[in-house]
């Protein structure tokens, strides 16, 4: 009898472990905290981006601007992953909205440039489509728009962006002459971003300050 009594006792106490033991011990792809431990979005990898023009963070020569005969900078950039399909620029005075948005004013953006280029030439021509498939808009049309912050007040930051994607962009655009204003710029410039969702596998970016001489 009390064989029996001591083997119910026993049992009943290795049911115990074995249920808080199952309880501690997280399924299959998770981590002790109950976290999923499976594979998430692929990580975004970081490039290098830079130009001859200015150094990052520092002033941007008239040149460059609208205050001078407003050349495209020279660009270059490296460390992008396997794989890359193709490029978007944007180029943005971040300390000015635009009506409406979030959005800083667009001077400049390049996309479906190459995946098999690792630079962007000084004085790009003006034109929506250029030779190598690469649009461009801008809040002044199919160009380059240099930076133009008044003289009254600090200076404005100018922020360069680089995204190298894994697929090309199909935007539909109306295009537009050189120096024609884009009415539709903000509506393209969202079509873009929207595009390149799920699809960009690294980054950089690059700043320069300016305002007009006094």
């Amino acid at each position: 009898m009390r064989f029996a009594r001591s083997t119910m006792i026993l049992t009943a106490a290795l049911a115990m472990f074995t249920g808080m033991q199952q309880a501690q011990t997280p399924p299959a792809g998770q981590g002790r905290g109950g976290g999923g431990r499976g594979r998430g979005p692929a990580a975004t990898q970081t490039m290098t981006l830079k130009t001859t023009a200015w150094a990052d963070g520092g002033l941007i020569p008239l040149k460059y601007t609208q205050a001078g005969p407003e050349v495209s900078p020279g660009i270059q950039w490296s460390g992008a992953p396997p794989g890359i399909a193709s490029y978007v620029l944007t180029f943005v005075d971040a300390d000015t909205v635009v009506n409406n948005s979030t959005d800083g004013l667009l001077h400049w953006m390049l996309w479906n440039i190459p995946g098999t280029a690792i630079a962007i030439a000084q004085g790009r021509p003006d034109g929506f489509e250029l030779a190598d498939g690469t649009r461009q808009i801008s809040v002044s049309g199919s160009r380059y728009r240099g930076p133009g912050a008044p003289a009254a007040g600090p200076f404005h930051h100018y922020v360069m962006e680089l995204y190298a994607l894994d697929i090309m962009l199909e935007v539909k655009v109306n295009p537009q002459g050189p120096q024609e204003a884009n009415p539709n710029v903000q509506a393209i410039r969202s079509s873009v971003m929207q595009a390149m969702v799920g699809h960009i596998r690294a980054k950089a970016a690059y700043t320069g300050l300016f305002h007009r001489p006094q």
